[in-house]
C-alpha cells in the first residue's frame, strides 16, 4: 500500500515538474498569473456587457475572488492541484448570465493576452485552455438534451 501511494505522489510530482517546465519555456511564471488575473478582470469590470453581470455577483468579494482566479490559473497552468472549487456550481444562477456573454468573455481575454502575454505560445495555450473551459461551462449551465430530440427539430 505504501509503495502505491509513494508511486502516485512521484507520478503527481512528475506532472507538475512536467508543467512547470512548459510554463517557463513559454515565459510563464506566478507573477505571470497574477498579471493575467488582475488585469483581465479590471477589463471585465470595466466592460459594459460583462461588469455589471460579474459585479451583481461578486459585489464585496473581489479580493476573495481575484485569489480565487489566481489559484485557479496556477493550479490549471503549473498541475499544482492547488484550485479545489467547483466551477460549474459557482456559475450556477448568476443573475443575467446568457451563453452571449461567453464569446465576450473569450474576447476579452484574448485581447489582455495580446497585450499581456510573454509570447505567442503562452498565448495560445491560455487561449485553448479558455475555450475549453468556456464550452464547458456554458454547456454545463446551458445545454437542454430535448433541444438534440429529432421530433423539435424542423426540417
Amino acid at each position: 500500500m505504501d509503495s502505491e501511494i509513494q508511486g502516485r505522489a512521484a507520478h503527481s510530482a512528475a506532472i507538475r515538474e512536467r508543467a512547470e517546465a512548459e510554463m517557463a519555456r513559454m515565459g510563464i511564471d506566478a507573477a505571470f498569473i497574477d498579471r493575467l488575473v488582475e488585469t483581465f478582470y479590471g477589463r471585465v469590470l470595466a466592460h459594459p456587457t460583462l461588469g455589471p453581470v460579474f459585479d451583481a455577483r461578486l459585489s464585496g468579494r473581489w479580493p476573495e475572488h481575484m485569489e480565487k482566479m489566481k489559484s485557479f490559473w496556477s493550479s490549471v497552468a503549473f498541475r499544482s492541484g492547488a484550485y479545489g472549487g467547483k466551477p460549474v456550481q459557482a456559475h450556477v444562477g448568476v443573475a443575467n448570465m446568457t451563453p452571449e456573454l461567453f464569446p465576450q468573455w473569450l474576447a476579452l481575454f484574448s485581447a489582455t493576452l495580446d497585450d499581456i502575454a510573454p509570447s505567442d505560445e503562452a498565448k495560445a495555450w491560455f487561449m485553448a485552455t479558455a475555450e475549453r473551459i468556456a464550452r464547458s461551462l456554458t454547456l454545463s449551465l446551458f445545454y437542454n438534451p430535448a433541444l438534440d430530440d429529432p421530433k423539435l427539430k424542423k426540417g
